[in-house]
């Protein structure tokens, strides 16, 4: 019984040390200069690497160095002078993605293949490309957003981070339809 209440009262200390710290109040894209509405202060069993509530004069006014998801802690790092995105050998690239695609429930973060659509000209191919180019493969990336679309029944904006070296081709596509991979890499188009 003794050993009980010893092994109880060490459990509640610990679970009991919380830390005020930041949290993002909603989405926030890179280079975003961070203001108080931004952000908003919850309890957690946290140490290290996130910045504490007692900080947050340090991180307003400074800008959003990656894009940073609502609800997700603060991290010193994530915040800077400057964006530092897309990182250096990547580039954002838009696609106008017709209905059905794209799964309806795509978001960001998401590992994706762009791939030409049904029409089979999806790579733009330009006259005197060589054969090589025109049947490049799909480009895979990471979701970066997905932007309703502006009217019923037309295409959503999906920005999608590439390599740069595929960016070009990216650019061409016809028709794109986007395509969810497995998260855990084993499998690519």
């Amino acid at each position: 019984m003794v050993v009980s209440a010893v092994g109880f009262t060490l459990v509640a200390q610990v679970i009991g040390e919380r830390t005020q710290v930041l949290v993002l109040a909603h989405d926030v894209s890179a280079g975003h200069v961070l203001k108080p509405g931004d952000l908003r202060v919850v309890q957690v069993a946290a140490e290290e690497g996130v910045v504490p509530a007692t900080d947050r004069g340090t991180v307003l006014g400074r800008r959003a160095r990656v894009p940073l998801v609502g609800g997700a802690l603060l991290a010193p790092g994530q915040v800077g002078a400057s964006a530092e995105f897309p990182p250096k050998g990547f580039s954002q690239v838009a696609f106008a993605v017709e209905q059905g695609g794209a799964p309806p429930d795509l978001s960001k973060g998401e590992r994706v293949a762009v791939v030409p659509g049904p029409d089979g000209t999806g790579t733009g191919a330009v006259q005197g490309a060589g054969e090589e180019e025109s049947a490049a493969p799909p480009m895979v990336g990471t979701v970066a957003g997905v932007r309703a679309p502006e009217s019923a029944g037309g295409p959503r904006v999906v920005t999608v981070l590439v390599e740069t070296a595929a960016a070009r081709r990216a650019a061409r596509l016809d028709h794109p339809h986007v395509v969810v991979l497995p998260t855990d890499g084993g499998e690519s188009p």
